[in-house]
């Protein structure tokens, strides 16, 4: 599976995000429901996660979270 790099504000699915930390997909939203990755819910309801979010994970930078 290839992920297309569109810009630093383009949003991945988890497949494409499982396959880039190679994990299964309901990792990756056991992740976001822990708090460790934040997801854009779409209108259907389906997560969806920041490609620069993602990019800094897997380089081990950590990044801050906004305050909701």
């Amino acid at each position: 599976m290839s992920v297309q790099h569109t810009g630093p504000d383009s949003l991945l699915t988890p497949s494409e995000v499982a396959s880039l930390f190679r994990v299964d997909p309901k990792t990756v939203t056991r992740w976001a429901k822990a708090g460790k990755l934040s997801a854009v819910r779409t209108l259907g309801g389906h997560r969806r996660y920041l490609e620069s979010e993602v990019r800094d994970l897997l380089a081990g930078v950590p990044r801050q979270r906004p305050e909701d």
